[in-house]
């Protein structure tokens, strides 16, 4: 997405401070920069809803938000939050699958959005760009499972009343 100036409107040093660029050359954080597009979302801001599908990756590059999934009655509960460097949409993005959950803003955010068509694109010319940001990507979805195997294992033990920590 570019600017009516053709000026980006993302600018490589943010594709370089976020976790998308951090096995890029300069050149490459240009190029995907020119492929990205900004969003700012205002408090209470759904940026994603349950159940929809997009192709879209989102990178927190300020603010906070909250993942949260319904529990009936109109209430939600809050299953991580999201800030500064956070990757949101990775299934969606990859294969296109259905949100399990919904991603709203806690404060004033502003997210880096990358379409998977737009990545795709770059396949022909620099598909070495195309494997690093894949790379960046499954890095964080591993970060993510990693976490949550964690809190598993301690609620687990907190339930169970297991390794006389509770």
């Amino acid at each position: 997405m570019q600017a009516e100036s053709n000026t980006p409107i993302v600018s490589a040093r943010a594709i370089r401070e976020s976790p998308l660029g951090s096995d890029l050359t300069d050149a490459q954080c240009r190029k995907l920069a020119a492929a990205c597009g900004a969003i700012c979302l205002e408090v209470g801001t759904m940026l994603l809803e349950e159940g929809h599908s997009d192709d879209t990756l989102y990178v927190v590059a300020s603010g906070s938000l909250e993942v949260i999934k319904p529990t009936g009655g109109g209430d939600t509960v809050t299953l991580q939050l999201l800030h500064e460097g956070d990757i949101a949409g990775i299934l969606g993005f990859v294969d296109g699958i259905s949100h399990s959950a919904g991603i709203r803003a806690l404060t004033n955010c502003e997210l880096i959005a990358l379409d998977r068509k737009d990545l795709e694109a770059q396949l022909v010319d620099d598909p070495h760009l195309v494997y690093e940001v894949m790379r960046a990507v499954v890095r964080s979805a591993h970060r993510i499972l990693a976490k949550m195997n964690t809190q598993f294992v301690e609620m687990s033990n907190y339930i169970n009343h297991q390794h006389g920590r509770y």
